[in-house]
C-alpha cells in the first residue's frame, strides 16, 4: 500500500496527483454535531476505531469475538487486541485497506495489524493520540475536508450546529441534513410520541395531517436558516401509492388515535409526506437523498441488547424499478422534484437507479439526478468500480458528485482517498487500453470535478 496503491497504470498515477489535492465535501455522514463543537480529546487509538463502527464490530463476530469485546465493558486494549486479531483474516474486505490508510495517513504507521504489531501499534498510536491537537476538529482539518454534513431529526434543536456557526476560526462548514424518517415511519412504535417532540420544537400542535405538514414546513426553513443544503431518507421499499389528502388525514387521525396502520394505509401515508417534503426542499433549493433497500434490525434478540445500528443489518431485494419510476413522476408532473440522489443498497438496482436518473434530468442543475456513490455494503473496491462502471455506461460520469464518507469515525477520510485511486485506475484503464483520448486537461477536470468541484456547485457550499 505505497503511493501507487491501486494506480495499474501511468496515466492513474498522473491523474491521482491531481485528485489527491482536492478538498473533500463529505455530504453523508453520522459524525455528532456535538463532539466536533466539544472537540474532546480521545483516550486511545481503540475508542477511536471500535467506538461506533459497526462494520469492524461485524467483521469481529464473524470471527468469533465475545461481544465484550466488541460493544461490551471489556478493557479498549483488549477490544484493540482483538480487532488485531480479526483484521489479518479480512483479505478482500474494505476494512483491511481502510485500517491501513488510517495508520499511515494520521499516524505515520506502515506496519500491518496483526497479533504480532499489535503491542507496537497501540502505543504508537496512542503516543500520537495524546500529543496536543488530535481532537475531532483537528482530525478533520487535516484531512482536507472543506465542509460536512451531519444527520439530524427535524425534531432536533440543532444547538451544537448554532454554536458551531458563531464560532471563528474553525473555518470548516458542519452542516445539519434533514432526515425525517421518524416522521414517515407511521407504523413505528413511538410514533405518536415522536410527534409530541416534534410539535415542542416546531410550535404546531400535530392534530391532524395538515398539522404535521406545517411542523416539518417550519423545521425545514429552521434547517436552512442553519446552512443545511440536503434532506436524507432510507427505505426498505420505495413508497408511491397515490391517495387524496382527506384519506392520508383519515389515516393520520386513527393511528394518533390508537390504531395500527396496515401496511397499504403505511405506504399511503408515506408516499404523500414524501412528495410534500419534496416540494419542500425543492422550494429551497435542497437535494433530496434516498438510500434505498437495507433490512434492519434483523436479529431482534441483539436488537433488545445493543439497540438499533450496532451492525446487524443486510440488504434488501424488494422492487424498486416501477415503484421509483412513479414516485419521481408524481413529483415531476406538479414541478416538485427536488435535485435527487438515488443511494442503491443492492447492487441488483444499479442499472435501474442509473437510467432511472436519466428520465428526468433537467436544465435547472447540471446532474440534477443523480446516481448515487457506492453506499454502506458496496462502498468496497469492486463495488466502487461497478457503480462507477455502470453509470458511465448508462449515464454521464463526467457529472458525478463522487464519495461520502457515511461513517460515524473521525478517522473514515481515507475513503475518499480510496475512491479516486479507484477512479484514477478505472479511468486510467480505459484511457490506456484506447477508449478515450489521452487528453490531459479533460482527464485532469474529469477526476478534479467527480473528486469535489462537481459536489461543491451542485449543493452550493
Amino acid at each position: 500500500m505505497d503511493e501507487n496503491f491501486l494506480l495499474d497504470t501511468q496515466t492513474a498515477k498522473e491523474l491521482f496527483s491531481v485528485a489527491s489535492k482536492e478538498p473533500i465535501f463529505d455530504y453523508h455522514c453520522h459524525l455528532s454535531p456535538k463532539e466536533i463543537y466539544e472537540n474532546r480529546p480521545f483516550e486511545n487509538i481503540a475508542e477511536l476505531w471500535l467506538g461506533e463502527d459497526h462494520y469492524k464490530w461485524r467483521a469481529m463476530r464473524a470471527c468469533g469475538i465475545p461481544e465484550e469485546n466488541i460493544t461490551g465493558e471489556g478493557r479498549w486494549r483488549e477490544k484493540f487486541e482483538a480487532w488485531a486479531e480479526t483484521l489479518p483474516r479480512c483479505i478482500g474486505n474494505p476494512l483491511y485497506h481502510w485500517t491501513h490508510l488510517e495508520l499511515q495517513r494520521y499516524f505515520g504507521i506502515e506496519t500491518p495489524l496483526s497479533p504480532k504489531t499489535a503491542s507496537e501499534i497501540w502505543n504508537r498510536a496512542n503516543t500520537a493520540i495524546a500529543a496536543p491537537g488530535f481532537t475531532p476538529r483537528e482530525i478533520i482539518r487535516r484531512s482536507g475536508v472543506t465542509a460536512l454534513c451531519t444527520t439530524d431529526d427535524p425534531a432536533d434543536s440543532l444547538q451544537y450546529h448554532a454554536m458551531l456557526r458563531q464560532e471563528q476560526g474553525f473555518g470548516i462548514k458542519v452542516l445539519p441534513a434533514f432526515r425525517p424518517d421518524s416522521a414517515l415511519q407511521i407504523g413505528a412504535k413511538g410514533f405518536a410520541a415522536y410527534l409530541g417532540r416534534l410539535s415542542e420544537a416546531s410550535g404546531v400542535t400535530i392534530r391532524g395531517f395538515d398539522d404535521l405538514k406545517d411542523a416539518l414546513a417550519r423545521r425545514v426553513e429552521f434547517f436552512v436558516k442553519l446552512g443545511c443544503v440536503t434532506s436524507d431518507h432510507s427505505f426498505l421499499r420505495i413508497p408511491c401509492r397515490e391517495a387524496d389528502e382527506a384519506e392520508v388525514d383519515a389515516i393520520f387521525r386513527r393511528v394518533l388515535a390508537g390504531e395500527t396502520p396496515g401496511g397499504e394505509d403505511q405506504e399511503k401515508y408515506m408516499a404523500a409526506l414524501l412528495r410534500f417534503l419534496a416540494a419542500q426542499y425543492k422550494s429551497h433549493n435542497l437535494a433530496m437523498e434516498l438510500h434505498v433497500g437495507p433490512i434492519r434490525d434483523n436479529n431482534t434478540r441483539m436488537l433488545h441488547r445493543l439497540g438499533p445500528n450496532t451492525g446487524f443489518d443486510s440488504m434488501g431485494d424488494c422492487e424498486t424499478a416501477l415503484p421509483l419510476a412513479r414516485l419521481l413522476n408524481s413529483m415531476a408532473e406538479k414541478d416538485a422534484l427536488p435535485k435527487t440522489i438515488l443511494f442503491a443498497m443492492n447492487p441488483k438496482d444499479n442499472c435501474v437507479f442509473a437510467s432511472m436518473a436519466g428520465n428526468f434530468q433537467s436544465e435547472e442543475t447540471v446532474g440534477k439526478m443523480q446516481f448515487g456513490p457506492a453506499w454502506w455494503m458496496n462502498d468496497h473496491l469492486d463495488g466502487m468500480r461497478r457503480q462507477m462502471t455502470d453509470l458511465a455506461s448508462l449515464g454521464v460520469l463526467g457529472s458525478f458528485i463522487g464519495m461520502v464518507t457515511d461513517s460515524r469515525s473521525f478517522l473514515s477520510y481515507p475513503r475518499h482517498e480510496y475512491f479516486r485511486r479507484i477512479l484514477c485506475s478505472l479511468v486510467g484503464g480505459w484511457v490506456e487500453n484506447g477508449e478515450y483520448p489521452c487528453d490531459r486537461d479533460a482527464l485532469m477536470k474529469i477526476v478534479k470535478d467527480i473528486s469535489f468541484e462537481n459536489a461543491k456547485t451542485y449543493f452550493g457550499i
